[in-house]
């Protein structure tokens, strides 16, 4: 299964989804990352404001931010490969992305923020 890098700009939290004025944009993209997860996608995530070793000694990611700035985050690699820049992937991207079948891709839950999302 191929592996899903998301590097993600300076963020207060993990996720985040944290404080009182959060992005919808990131609640709905971390409840699509639990959705893809539980279908056996392989995603590994990377906060520049907690982890800025990670995309220091990942040359492709040093690149890119040498050449574009924090500010065309997020960068998301597949396989080590380019995938997506400037936006979170959708729940169909991801899908396509770790080869999970489209019927599921289909299904979201009516609440993008739950408890098991773990979000709050």
């Amino acid at each position: 299964m191929k592996i899903i890098q998301v590097y993600d700009p300076a963020l207060c939290c993990s996720t985040g989804v944290c404080g009182v004025d959060v992005d919808q944009q990131l609640v709905n993209f971390s409840a699509d990352l639990e959705w893809a997860k539980q279908n056996g996608a392989q995603i590994v995530r990377f906060n520049l404001a907690q982890q800025p070793l990670e995309f220091a000694n990942n040359l492709l990611v040093r690149g890119f931010l040498e050449r574009s700035g924090q500010e065309a985050l997020p960068l998301i690699l597949v396989d080590g490969e380019f995938a997506l820049a400037g936006r979170y992937p959708n729940r169909a991207e991801l899908a396509r992305w770790a080869g999970i079948a489209e019927a599921a891709a289909e299904t979201k839950p009516a609440s993008a923020c739950g408890s098991a999302s773990k979000c709050c």
